[in-house]
């Protein structure tokens, strides 16, 4: 299992930009695919991103494409989201998590760990 810590969230105007982080525990967390997700009040937890083992692919959602851009440092255990040009329909709770097998495949991410979440609110 891994143990994931998210931050970097906060209060935004629209337009803006804001960089998540995920930190990890463990010394295995370059062979998971890491993925981040999102839930808005009221509505399903939804996903955003994910990313290979070594970071050389990755795969977005169609709400976030061209804004987002998710990335990995192996050596320090992290993995970001860099997000531009923020919206008030990307107001949510971020979550980051890793896939639930070692080595799994990007397109049938399975989370097994997550983190605690990380607010982010975006005014318009």
């Amino acid at each position: 299992q891994v143990q994931l810590v998210e931050s970097g969230g906060g209060l935004v105007q629209a337009g803006a930009s804001l960089r998540l982080s995920c930190a990890a525990s463990g010394r295995t967390f370059s062979r998971y695919v890491m993925g981040w997700f999102r839930q808005a009040p009221g509505k399903e937890r939804e996903f955003v991103a994910t990313i290979s083992w070594t970071g050389g692919v990755t795969n977005y959602a169609v709400s976030v494409k061209g804004r987002f851009t998710i990335s990995r440092d192996n050596a320090k255990n992290t993995v970001y989201l860099q997000m531009n040009s923020l919206k008030p329909e990307d107001t949510a709770v971020y979550y980051c998590a890793a896939d639930s097998r070692e080595y799994g495949r990007l397109y049938s991410f399975s989370a097994g760990s997550w983190g605690q979440g990380t607010q982010v609110t975006v005014s318009s």
